[in-house]
């Protein structure tokens, strides 16, 4: 696949061949996630030339303004190419260490940009795709939108940015999603605030043509804000989550997944009940340990600035690997594929306080 045919002038265009697309067209730098087989699964190589083009627009005066994307219908990114860094883990290669650095240092400029940023989240957005759409100025959804943190799901935690933009949701919906990993749609991720705005996918191409000749009149965040309301849809069915809102605060809030545990048990009422019952069967899938430190990791992101937050979760994926459930998860449900993790501790019964509390004790927060 080749990057978009442009109607701009040839010295306009920057062309690329590979699993990142870039073109400028109209003073707005474009960049697609080219691996539409593997969901935009992004790797190395992609997080590399991201951060090249993100570097090079920063500096150049004529670029405006940057479009996200996704190839395909399916997904903008469905997280990191994790067999990637099991593999590298297993060889006692680099990639599995490297990786991180050089994806959380990506994030960070995203939400650090000079210029504005459009993501468009159409399909998956799950993992490390969150970590690529949460620092844009304008984040847009579609009806075809599945956005989660899915990570304690293969006995990882929700990193990417997650322990600051999970935390700075209303109440303890982050907490929710951290913990269990759940997607959500559209109207739920506008509710938690993971989303600016709605358009349906079958606007997008025309939103595509319109940024083409967008007439550029105040500042560039004013004028693709003008534009962009003029395809957002204001009205959509109420948010699953609002109805279970006051439960999420009320059970989420609690000091350790033992309790949480224990309230979601506790509800009795018809309104409720199938949701707890829903979420303690999510939650028994998922790694205790990944779980607790989730919790821990999302209690301290809330008190510490967005680079503190990349630091803490560095610190906690430097150490995951020896001492983490993330090498059994990969194994059982991406390459044996028998869905039975043999979690440590297989149960939160089993689980240690004092062993969570360790893969924060070297810590060290500064600028908080």
């Amino acid at each position: 696949m080749t990057a978009q045919v442009s109607t701009s002038p040839a010295q306009d265009v920057e062309t690329n061949q590979g699993e990142i697309l870039a073109d400028v067209r109209n003073h707005i730098g474009h960049l697609t996630l080219n691996r539409p087989g593997g969901l935009n699964a992004i790797n190395l190589n992609m997080v590399r030339e991201l951060q090249r083009h993100l570097d090079a627009w920063a500096a150049d005066p004529s670029v405006k303004a940057v479009v996200l994307r996704g190839a395909g219908e399916k997904a903008f990114c469905a997280g990191g190419d994790i067999r990637s860094l099991y593999d590298s883990y297993q060889s006692n290669d680099t990639l599995h260490t490297i990786f991180f650095e050089e994806e959380y240092a990506l994030d960070l400029t995203l939400h650090r940009y000079s210029k504005p940023l459009i993501a468009l989240m159409d399909g998956f957005v799950l993992g490390g795709g969150m970590g690529l759409v949460q620092g844009a100025d304008l984040r847009l959804v579609t009806e075809r939108s599945k956005l989660a943190m899915p990570e304690v799901a293969i006995g990882y935690f929700p990193d990417v940015g997650g322990s600051y933009f999970l935390t700075r949701t209303p109440g303890q919906l982050g907490t929710y999603l951290g913990v269990t990993g759940v997607q959500v749609r559209a109207s739920d991720a506008l509710y938690c605030g993971l989303a600016d705005g709605f358009i349906e996918s079958g606007k997008l191409a025309e939103l595509d043509q319109c940024l083409n000749t967008l007439a550029w009149k105040t500042t560039p965040l004013e004028d693709l804000q003008t534009l962009i309301g003029t395809f957002t849809v204001s009205s959509l069915p109420e948010p699953p989550l609002a109805k279970v809102r006051a439960r999420i605060d009320e059970i989420f809030a609690r000091p350790d997944m033992p309790g949480i545990v224990a309230g979601l048990h506790a509800v009795s009422d018809e309104h409720t009940r199938d949701w707890a019952n829903d979420t303690l069967s999510q939650l028994q899938t998922r790694s205790p340990l990944a779980m607790a430190v989730t919790l821990e990791m999302l209690r301290r992101g809330r008190e510490l600035p967005l680079e503190q937050c990349f630091a803490l979760e560095l610190h906690l994926d430097r150490q995951w690997f020896d001492r983490g459930d993330l090498m059994e998860g990969v194994r059982a449900l991406i390459i044996d594929k028998d869905k039975t993790p043999h979690w440590n501790p297989p149960s939160l019964d089993a689980l240690d306080a004092a062993h969570v509390a360790s893969f924060f004790t070297d810590f060290k927060a500064t600028g908080a």
